[in-house]
């Protein structure tokens, strides 16, 4: 069972990937959070294996938030999940240390490729940033389906 924490500042974005995400047996989505501050804190409560991370939160955003996160549990992968697709931001959630980048405009195939890719240890980028050249090595990932 995959341990999932979904972070955004929209509620309904969050309760959207919850109810999609929550249709595949292997996956539980142990909680939901509203910004940086409480995604930290519900990554020492519930130590999940993957963490879906927003971009622009307040008080603390997701760049910060990843790069504490993984200060003190780098085994936890992120996956940034933004409506930005622009380059700057594929970095700097890179360097603080997400594991994948997927935008909002990915549909539940291409999220549930990402969290399989990452929890085997390899990094997902998806479709409409792969022209920025970062590279997938998640081998055959495409056998991932929500259907």
């Amino acid at each position: 069972m995959i341990k999932l924490i979904i972070v955004d500042d929209h509620r309904h974005v969050r309760e959207a990937w919850s109810w999609v995400l929550g249709q595949v047996s292997r996956i539980e989505v142990v909680a939901q959070c509203s910004n940086g501050r409480e995604a930290i804190e519900a990554a020492k409560l519930f130590g999940p294996d993957v963490m879906l991370m927003d971009i622009h939160m307040e008080p603390v955003n997701g760049i910060e938030a990843t790069r504490v996160i993984k200060l003190f549990a780098p085994a936890i992968k992120i996956i940034a999940v933004s409506i930005q697709a622009d380059r700057s931001y594929v970095n700097e959630m890179v360097r603080s240390g997400a594991d994948g980048y997927v935008t909002k405009n990915s549909n539940g195939n291409e999220m549930l490729r990402a969290i399989d890719s990452v929890v085997s240890g390899k990094t997902y980028f998806c479709q409409e940033i792969a022209h920025f050249g970062f590279g997938n090595d998640s081998g055959d990932a495409a056998a991932a389906d929500l259907n």
